[in-house]
């Protein structure tokens, strides 16, 4: 009896409250960002650019797709993709950062296919079996995230339509618009990165240091 009862409460409960709740807050803090976005792109850009991941893990970032598709309509193009796909990849180099320095064979196999895994969209096994488990590689992510999309906003990148999050994203975007996005892959590729494998050697220093 525990197992049905608990899906059936938990289940009513998701279609009743949960779900319509967080949709609100979802168009909500959607409707905030373009907002914002508008009046000052590099806010608006920091903004989504820190808080998309985060999104992730409640879920409700699919509220974007919707958006997307509404700003192509109306303007023909939309800046929200490019710094969705930069978000991806940033997720995926904090994780490869975690395989160059993990020592144990599990964590590096696990961090290396996260890692191919985010690179083409999918972002989840990177972030919750790799990234948030360490905690920095998560934070290295989102500053790399929030810089890239700074700059794509200020260079007006814009995607005609929406296609793969990732390294192939490139694909999605406006021609005349292609090289700023590359550049905006350079620093998710980089940034993450280093900013991992740095914050990994200041906590190993500092471990040492308490066990001394």
């Amino acid at each position: 009896m525990v197992p049905i009862t608990t899906i059936v409460i938990t289940g009513g409960l998701a279609l009743a409250v949960i779900g319509p709740v967080t949709r609100h807050l979802g168009d909500l803090l959607t409707q905030g960002i373009v907002m914002i976005y508008d009046a000052a792109p590099a806010v608006g850009a920091l903004l989504f650019g820190s808080l998309y991941a985060p999104l992730v893990i409640t879920g409700m970032h699919h509220m974007f797709i919707a958006v997307d598709l509404q700003l192509i309509t109306q303007n023909g193009g939309t800046f929200i993709w490019p710094m969705i796909a930069l978000s991806n990849i940033a997720q995926g180099s904090a994780a490869l950062a975690m395989f160059w320095v993990a020592k144990n064979a599990n964590e590096k196999s696990m961090a290396s296919t996260s890692a191919l895994s985010a690179y083409f969209g999918i972002t989840e096994p990177a972030m919750f079996g790799v990234n948030l488990r360490h905690k920095f590689p998560f934070y290295a992510a989102i500053t790399g995230s929030a810089l890239a999309a700074i700059f794509v906003s200020l260079n007006g990148v814009l995607a005609p339509a929406i296609g793969v999050g990732g390294l192939p994203a490139f694909i999605s975007i406006m021609v005349q618009h292609i090289p700023m996005f590359l550049v905006g892959m350079a620093i998710v590729l980089i940034v993450p990165f280093l900013l991992t494998v740095l914050l990994h050697n200041i906590s190993k220093k500092r471990a040492q240091k308490s066990q001394a």
